[in-house]
């Protein structure tokens, strides 16, 4: 069933060309013919592979080197090395694409050789080994540059040379210098390095995640999260965005990825939004705004999340809950938003052809169910990648219910092709992120930086949580958020902790400003997306995305300033859960007012600058403060009356005269 609005002449839009290029900095190729075929079967083999591994474990320096030995096979397959060449008719890998493939299997083939052996001599490498492992770091940086561009091969690069040339390096930055074969035995012959957590976390969660999206996707869970946005809510003005908004976080709980929910959304709902009167920027950043939430959003999250679960030793499920409020009031902020633009620039309903949301719920509603089963499994005590897995299944068997939808052998095959392929942009990540997280570990960078933080900050949690904060952004500016998150939390989380906040309220903390590398330059891939769609201007619909996200982004403060704070990850007692939600709720309402300059109208800078205040009261969350916050915002409320009121007399006196 079609989700656009009637009549609307919008050109057609590639969905998947988008996709493609604005999933990583280096565009994935479009393959054809027997390089396609190539690719898929060996996707296939990777998917099932890690399909297998779930109820067949083994010694992850036995699983990890064969994963990700295929992996970076496909990577050198599927992501271009250099531009497209003007004029070529295919856009297919070449032949030293093919070679570079060919020899990615090497130095993981010669480590699956004598694995137990190979990681035993991580003290003292044989020539070979070192030959081997230079060869192995060397390919995925390769495959990093392919994927999301070169600033993360030269971190990398930079943390090594670091290790190597450590007595050079001033002052409190100086440390021991390393042998070569000293930095490949660390990082490639132990599990603090590129066989470390976030490899891990690829090969087993993100494999198995993206599995579970490409299936839902193929049995028409996407095509009805959307229709159902588009029915559930009635003839108004703010109907369109607010169908965007409702449309990405159900999305998102499927992709975990801002880039993917924002094209996939884009396609079907700018047409809508602009037929309501959306400026293209404004339409963009409305877009970004909702996709970015899939990172946020339960049950997936991003890749980020499923680190947090294996850096804290708790269960997937506890990191879900965690997430829970911090998602409700990240998408309040998008509502609050959405709502005062609709008035702002007059938007008007749209009739579009879709069933009601009832018929739809009664008809397709069984798309909800594999979500839910995650949750279920999980709290029946499955492990996260069980869960996920009988989840899969279940939405296997569920797409039979819709014969559109049926899970055809041609479908099943480009599903499990598609599990593979889609955490190609992950993997190289989190290869080279493990070999900053081994050299920090090697050379003590991460807690001598954690000291100078909270040195500079003077022991104060609020300039510590400051400089965090800061420090995370940018970050953030030139690396995707998975690696942000995992350099950050070795650097940031000990200077967290080391003024008092609990490990998992300092690992929310920097997630959700990990986050933040979706909205801002140079990886501000999902406005980039939208504005590619919407024919807007990019930095223009990047700034009106980050107006848009603020509001619930300056929320994590809470929960490292204010000792209620921890409530809003659901810790800490009813009482304290409540009193966070409802202050937290207020405050970012209060901010959408000062982002949004409306309330019952144009707000002015008067009454913003009251809102300003009652929403860093409120966030603060202390008995006083939530006073202040509460009278500060009554104050805004009355001046922006009072001013209305005062204008319409002004303008009933004008036409009197």
């Amino acid at each position: 069933m079609t989700t656009r609005p009637d009549g609307d002449e919008a050109p057609a839009i590639d969905e998947e060309a988008l996709l493609a290029e604005y999933e990583a900095e280096k565009p994935a190729r479009r393959l054809t013919g027997w390089p396609l075929r190539v690719v898929q079967v060996l996707g296939t083999i990777l998917t099932l592979y890690g399909l297998w591994w779930v109820f067949n474990p083994m010694p992850a320096q036995l699983y990890l080197p064969s994963f990700l030995g295929v992996g970076l096979t496909l990577t050198f397959l599927v992501y271009r090395g250099w531009g497209r060449p003007e004029g070529a008719t295919t856009d297919n890998p070449h032949l030293l694409d093919w070679l570079v493939a060919v020899v990615a299997l090497v130095p993981f083939a010669y480590i699956l050789a004598d694995w137990d052996s190979f990681f035993r001599r991580a003290v003292v490498p044989t020539d070979l080994d070192v030959v081997m492992g230079t060869l192995a770091i060397l390919l995925v940086l390769e495959a990093a540059r392919r994927t999301v561009g070169l600033v993360v091969p030269l971190v990398v690069v930079g943390f090594l040379a670091y290790a190597y040339f450590g007595p050079y390096f001033p002052g409190p930055f100086a440390t021991s210098s390393f042998t070569w074969e000293r930095l490949v035995g660390h990082n490639m012959m132990g599990t603090q390095g590129v066989f470390g957590v976030p490899m891990e976390v690829a090969a087993t969660y993100i494999i198995l995640f993206t599995l579970y999206g490409a299936v839902l996707t193929a049995s028409g869970a996407t095509r009805f999260f959307i229709d159902l946005s588009f029915a559930a809510f009635g003839q108004s003005g703010a109907g369109p965005g607010r169908t965007v908004t409702l449309a990405g976080f159900l999305l998102g709980t499927v992709s975990g990825s801002g880039v993917a929910t924002t094209v996939t959304l884009g396609g079907v709902a700018w047409p809508l939004l602009r037929k309501a009167g959306y400026p293209q920027e404004h339409g963009g950043a409305v877009l970004a705004a909702a996709g970015i939430g899939a990172i946020l959003s339960p049950p997936t999250l991003g890749a980020a999340a499923f680190i947090i679960a294996e850096l804290l030793n708790v269960s997937y499920l506890q990191v879900l809950i965690w997430a829970t409020i911090p998602t409700l009031l990240y998408y309040l902020g998008i509502i609050l938003a959405v709502e005062m633009d609709a008035r702002r620039y007059r938007t008007h309903a749209i009739d579009i052809d879709v069933r009601p949301a009832g018929a739809l719920l009664l008809r397709f509603g069984y798309h909800f169910s594999s979500l839910v089963a995650i949750v279920v499994f999980m709290a029946m005590g499955l492990t996260p990648f069980r869960a996920v897995v009988y989840a899969t299944a279940l939405a296997f068997a569920l797409s039979f219910l819709d014969r559109s939808a049926w899970m055809t052998p041609r479908r099943i095959g480009e599903a499990l092709a598609s599990g593979a392929t889609g955490a190609l942009s992950v993997i190289p990540v989190m290869a080279v992120a493990g070999i900053i997280v081994g050299v920090m570990t090697l050379t003590g960078l991460g807690l001598k930086l954690a000291g100078i933080i909270v040195a500079l900050a003077g022991g104060s949690l609020v300039l510590t949580a400051i400089y965090s904060a800061v420090s995370v952004v940018l970050l953030g500016l030139a690396v995707p958020v998975t690696a942000s998150f995992i350099i950050s939390w070795v650097i940031i989380g000990p200077a967290l902790q080391n003024v008092g906040v609990p490990a998992f309220a300092a690992a929310m903390f920097i997630f959700y400003y990990a986050v933040l590398s979706e909205v801002s330059p140079p990886t501000a891939l999902s406005p980039f997306a939208a504005s590619a769609i919407t024919g807007g201007r990019p930095v223009r619909t990047m700034w009106l995305t980050w107006k848009y996200t603020l509001p619930a982004f300056l929320v994590p403060f809470v929960v490292v300033l204010s000792p209620q704070g921890v409530g809003l990850l659901l810790e800490g007692g009813a009482g304290t859960v409540l009193v966070a939600a409802l202050a937290s709720a207020a405050a970012v309402a209060a901010l959408a007012v000062v982002t949004g300059a409306w309330l019952a109208g144009p707000a002015g800078w008067p009454e913003r600058a009251l809102f300003a205040v009652a929403a860093i009261a409120l966030l603060v969350m202390a008995p006083l403060s939530l006073g202040i916050g509460a009278l500060a915002g009554i104050a805004g409320i009355g001046v922006h009356l009072l001013r209305r009121r005062r204008k319409a007399a002004d303008n009933q006196s004008k036409v009197n005269r």
